[in-house]
């Protein structure tokens, strides 16, 4: 039977809206879907706001596993119906009858039975919810936390950054930098490259000479434009750059990495997937910190292999967003010495849980730290008050 003495009987998929895994599901009013530079900020009609041209189109996807204890496991992540139906249609095969500690060979069924049409995006989205789902599982049936089964922890609180637009605010909030979506790209021209820097300009007079201050580009810039903006924004005593170009890009990574003053990093790897393509990111552009996201990039299991290879390039692994998934991981690795917070109120104004309404009893920062608890797995469960769509198999 294993060592926990126990199999999995049940794959369950749900699809939610309203934010939580797929944060860009909130309504006009919210900062993050307000004007942010895209890649579609090229075209003028889905330029205003980042939900006219689909961003939130997908929903979220909620994975529970359970054990034949009736111990239950849970993994968010983004993807909606399409993932939901590959996990119960694909994926289950793989996971119900296993022993629950066998979570390596569930991982590398999954992948090598969807490599001919997966290996990124929605169908990695899916196995990293179910990778997370696991981990969960296998934690509460130990009753130990995530952290303590990957290797405990190295710090006893996180200091986190704060994604938004307000970082004046986050530093009010305790946090130790913000990192700030910017608004203009390449189609903007010259004027909205003005505009960046003028926001810079004043955030950096507000927050002081101390705090950190960092670009989020999203994926929206070319060479040049990103160049431009490096070089304006290190005069700001900017800390960072980040995910300057379309994830594919590896060359233009390495050739900005090179034009890069010694005060400014390079940074991306949000969109990026598996050891291989953070590989490239890290052999081959060179780039400063790597930002996998814990549910897309392959889950857990994926996040601890990516994080070694960074550790032997020393690279920083600062995963992106992904709330108490990334926490358990981060607070056991020298190489994370901090992790981010993206701020999910409206106006940016509030510390509030990184995947509401859907998981009960998940850990905030306090005063910009986190603090994580020793409640088992992830230390969190599933609201089934929620609004949850159950995908059943076809």
């Amino acid at each position: 039977m294993g060592l926990t003495g126990q199999k999995i009987k049940d794959i369950r998929a749900y699809v939610a809206g309203g934010g939580g895994g797929d944060y860009h599901d909130q309504g006009q009013e919210h900062w993050i879907v307000n004007q942010i530079a895209t890649p579609m900020s090229i075209y003028p009609e889905y330029k205003k706001t980042r939900t006219s041209f689909g961003i939130n189109a997908l929903k979220t996807l909620v994975i529970e596993v359970e054990a034949d204890n009736g111990e239950v496991g849970v993994g968010i992540s983004t993807g909606g119906y399409p993932a939901a139906w590959i996990v119960m249609n694909h994926l289950d095969r793989f996971i119900v009858g296993q022993p629950v500690e066998n979570v390596e060979k569930m991982w590398d069924q999954m992948y090598r039975s969807t490599m001919y049409y997966g290996r990124k995006g929605v169908v990695m989205n899916a196995i990293s919810a179910v990778d997370l789902a696991l981990w969960d599982l296998i934690g509460k049936i130990r009753q130990e936390p995530v952290y303590a089964m990957i290797g405990g922890k190295v710090r006893d609180e996180i200091s986190c950054y704060a994604t938004g637009p307000r970082p004046d605010l986050a530093k009010e909030m305790g946090f130790i930098g913000g990192k700030i979506p910017l608004v203009y790209g390449p189609a903007d021209g010259e004027e909205g490259l003005r505009k960046n820097i003028e926001q810079a300009a004043d955030m950096r007079e507000r927050v002081g000479d101390d705090f950190w201050l960092m670009w989020d580009c999203w994926m929206s810039l070319d060479l040049p434009y990103a160049q431009k903006l490096m070089e304006k924004s290190s005069e700001l005593g900017f800390r960072w750059i980040e995910e300057c170009f379309n994830p594919d890009d590896y060359w233009a990574y390495r050739d900005l990495k090179k034009k890069a003053p010694n005060n400014m990093m390079v940074t991306g790897g949000e969109h990026e997937a598996t050891r291989y393509g953070f590989r490239m990111l890290m052999e081959f552009s060179d780039v400063d910190i790597i930002q996998p996201d814990v549910g897309w990039c392959g889950g857990l299991t994926e996040l601890i292999k990516i994080g070694n290879l960074a550790e032997s390039y020393g690279k920083y692994v600062i995963p992106h967003g992904s709330g108490v998934y990334s926490y358990h991981y981060v607070t056991t690795k020298i190489n994370s010495p901090f992790a981010e917070y993206l701020v999910m109120s409206p106006n940016a104004d509030k510390v509030v849980p990184q995947y509401y309404p859907l998981l009960e009893d998940e850990v905030i920062p306090e005063n910009g730290k986190v603090k994580l608890n020793d409640r088992p797995g992830f230390g969190v469960s599933l609201n089934k008050n929620a609004n949850l769509q159950k995908v059943n198999k076809d």
